[in-house]
């Protein structure tokens, strides 16, 4: 009886001693997670360095405006030189990289700058002295001072969210021409020369000079002149040239540019009193088609137009009838503007 109760008991004893065993090793398991690690986190995927989503490239301004501005549209009065410098400006514009549309021959600047200020035309050859009189409604006083002129202009136009950039130094300005016969007959140089017998001669021209203060109203209030009769033609165009040529007229509204004025050697008559104030070309923009593309481009142009140039410009478009837009290429190329 005693010996069977011994080998129970060792029996049991070496049972222990296994199960013993067995906790140790596998507590002492090479491949048993370390205590210390977080198994949840080691569960896990990797996570990116960066868990904030990629946002998109913000768009070039430049290119952004580009397209919500849409096309340029340049205009011109209706006159030859206008419509010759609008063709510049576009042409100008258009190798710069716009998308440029055309509207000519638009009328007087009373419908033009109308039209700006709808927000129809973005683009405008002008002339500093005549826009400011327009602006100030004949208010101009007279001003030989071109640099004031232009700083005035400024002031005012800004008035109406249109921008003027760098004048050139070609300036086209009212004038008064009478053929060569008849600055003989009656001892005419100058505008003063012409209040004594003004009332005995027919003035022709553009039909706002009626109304303009550097036209009639003007000549009556600085130099006393009160002519026979005015009779409404164009301006500066083929109605009034040849008014003047037929001795229609005794006095021809025109543009002291003109080469006709030369090619037939008619006189110009002084502004001895300076009536008619500094006239440098312009480029207008409304502001909302202002852009650093179109700014360097138009005063690229402004920088490069003389009065000499603009006197062979004229030439060709109002004396050999040649293309304006044909013309606009050649001077823009030649000037390295164009290629």
């Amino acid at each position: 009886m005693w010996c069977s109760r011994t080998n129970r008991a060792g029996g049991l004893l070496a049972l222990l001693l296994a199960l013993a065993l067995l906790a140790a090793a596998c507590a002492d398991d090479p491949l048993e997670e370390d205590p210390d690690d977080d198994p949840v986190e080691d569960d896990e995927p990797d996570e990116p360095e960066d868990d904030e989503p990629d946002e998109p490239d913000e768009p070039d301004d430049g290119d952004a405006g580009a397209e919500e501005a849409g096309p340029v549209t340049v205009g011109s009065a209706d006159f030859p030189e206008s419509v010759l410098l609008g063709n510049i400006y576009a042409l100008a514009l258009e190798e710069a990289g716009l998308e440029v549309e055309t509207e000519f021959n638009i009328g007087a600047r009373e419908v033009y700058f109308q039209a700006m200020q709808d927000g129809d035309i973005d683009v405008l050859p002008e002339y500093v002295g005549s826009l400011l009189n327009h602006l100030t409604e004949g208010g101009l006083e007279a001003e030989t001072d071109a640099e004031e002129l232009y700083a005035d202009l400024e002031g005012e136009l800004a008035e109406h969210d249109v921008t003027v950039l760098e004048p050139a130094d070609a300036q086209n300005q009212n004038g008064h021409v009478v053929t060569a016969e008849t600055a003989e007959e009656y001892d005419l140089e100058t505008l003063s020369d012409l209040e004594p017998v003004a009332g005995e001669l027919v003035m022709g021209g553009a039909p706002e000079a009626v109304e303009r203060d550097d036209g009639l109203p003007g000549l009556e209030r600085v130099y006393g002149i009160e002519f026979a009769e005015f009779v409404e033609l164009d301006a500066g165009g083929p109605l009034t040239i040849e008014a003047l040529e037929t001795d229609e007229i005794d006095v021809a509204r025109l543009f002291t540019a003109q080469p006709v004025i030369r090619e037939n050697d008619w006189v110009l008559l002084e502004d001895d009193q300076g009536l008619v104030p500094s006239e440098n070309l312009v480029p207008v923009v409304r502001d909302d088609a202002v852009s650093d593309d179109l700014t360097e481009a138009l005063n690229e142009v402004s920088a490069a137009l003389t009065l000499d140039e603009l006197l062979d410009l004229n030439q060709r478009t109002e004396l050999q009838n040649e293309d304006p837009d044909l013309v606009a290429e050649d001077w823009l190329t030649e000037q390295g503007i164009v290629e």
